[in-house]
């Protein structure tokens, strides 16, 4: 009986450590998103456990008082659990504008009951925040870029400018002046009549925004050309060979499919550099075209591709094609930090340089690259030699600009004038001068 006794407990101490050994913890996690909670804010939680979840509990915390806002105590043998709640002033009129944190727990449905605690520090804002806008006159163009200043008031979590669909951010304003200012475009495909408005947020839906006064000429505005491009054989198996080695079957099917799917997947990464700026303007000078060189294509033509007769594909091209002689020298634009510096599909050898508050430039089709990512460049200086990569024809570089990932033209900041106008009078740009009053000042003292 003593020895059945002693098998029982030692079967029964083994279940128990085999229970304990094999308990989980359960993974909580909680979007990104969720920074500030207003009068009703929806909160999304997904909990991870191999054994499922007994309970989830939500509180906040504020000021050193504890609140209970939401739980759910049915067990699960769910792995995969997403629970939705409502946190807010509504539900807990306690809590005050300010700082907070936002607590989820989760207990493992299994022997041990292990608990997880996750803790995200959020903003309660109950109340919309407030702007008010510079009321300087804006002249807006197809493709090309302008600043705005504003304030913004109360509690807010992000800002800017809105021109439809696309946003770009808010910035504090330089030399430690209030206030805040944003680059912004008005993309070359951005319907005329949208008009571009400061907004603010404080991500709970309490949304503001106030008008720019603007002006849209029409008689000043771009007109983008339309090309016809023969695709000759040649140049179509150099494109496949180098931009889709391991394809198969027909040469057209494959040209087209690069043509569009890569240069989609291509834009969207030069377009998510725009994370890896700078919250300073690293240029204090005009920025310079690359030197002799003559434009072979300018900022949005549209390109119909001809093969054999037919038109195959159509593409808009969003840059200049500087061309000067074989292999020559590709020069910085401006004063910036390396972002970029390797292969990138139909750009071939491309480098992307950064000049500070989402302002970038590109340069593509190179056939060497002389710099790394996050080296320091200086206006004029050699980063590596024009070529043929990519979805190149003929010896050029492929130069474009973008704004906060928006792609732009390129021509107005080519323009001392137009920096001073537009950029300098507005907002502190240390060390720029403008080369036009420069000059001017410089004729009248030689006349003298």
């Amino acid at each position: 009986m003593r020895k059945v006794i002693l098998l029982l407990i030692l079967i029964g101490a083994s279940i128990i450590v085999l229970l304990w050994a094999r308990s989980a913890t359960p993974v909580v996690d909680l979007p990104s998103s969720v920074t500030a909670i207003g009068q009703a804010t929806p909160i999304t939680a997904h909990v991870h456990d191999p054994h499922g979840v007994s309970k989830i509990a939500a509180f906040v915390e504020q000021n050193g008082a504890h609140y209970p806002v939401w739980e759910a105590t049915q067990p699960s043998h769910l792995t995969d659990i997403t629970s939705s709640f409502t946190v807010g002033v509504k539900t807990t009129p306690q809590l005050k504008d300010g700082k907070a944190k936002l607590i989820v727990e989760a207990t493992s449905n299994d022997f041990r009951g292990k608990k997880t605690r996750l803790e995200r520090d959020v903003t309660i804002a109950t109340q919309a925040p407030a702007i008010t806008v510079d009321s300087e006159q804006h002249y807006l163009y197809l493709g090309m870029a302008d600043l705005a200043t504003f304030n913004v008031s109360g509690s807010w979590t992000e800002a800017g400018v809105r021109v439809g669909d696309q946003t770009f951010r808010a910035w504090p304003m330089p030399g430690g002046k209030p206030g805040y200012f944003s680059l912004f475009a008005f993309a070359w495909n951005m319907p005329s009549g949208t008009a571009p408005l400061v907004y603010a947020t404080n991500g709970t839906g309490n949304d503001v925004t106030g008008p720019i006064v603007f002006e849209f000429p029409k008689k000043e505005q771009p007109r983008y050309t339309t090309h016809d491009l023969q695709v000759s054989d040649a140049f179509m198996q150099k494109v496949v060979r180098e931009l889709d080695p391991n394809g198969s079957g027909d040469p057209v099917a494959r040209f087209v499919k690069v043509n569009n799917e890569m240069r989609r997947a291509n834009n969207r990464t030069l377009a998510d550099l725009r994370l890896r700026t700078a919250d300073r303007f690293l240029w204090s000078q005009p920025f310079a075209r690359q030197a002799h060189s003559q434009a072979e294509a300018t900022f949005a033509d549209l390109r119909n591709y001809i093969y054999q007769g037919k038109k195959i594909d159509q593409q808009v091209h969003l840059g200049y094609d500087l061309a000067v002689t074989q292999h020559v020298g590709v020069e910085a634009s401006n004063d910036g930090r390396v972002v970029y510096a390797a292969p990138l599909g139909i750009y071939g050898n491309c480098i992307v340089v950064d000049h500070g508050y989402g302002l970038q430039t590109i340069y593509g089709h190179l056939s060497k690259i002389n710099v790394h990512e996050g080296d320091s460049v200086k206006r004029g200086q050699a980063m590596g030699q024009s070529g043929m990569t990519g979805m190149a024809g003929g010896d050029h570089v492929h130069f474009a600009m973008q704004l906060d990932g928006v792609q732009i033209d390129p021509k107005e900041w080519w323009d001392s004038h137009w920096i001073q106008d537009h950029i300098a009078k507005r907002v502190d740009l240390p060390g720029f001068k403008n080369e036009t009053v420069a000059q001017s000042t410089h004729k009248k003292r030689s006349r003298r």
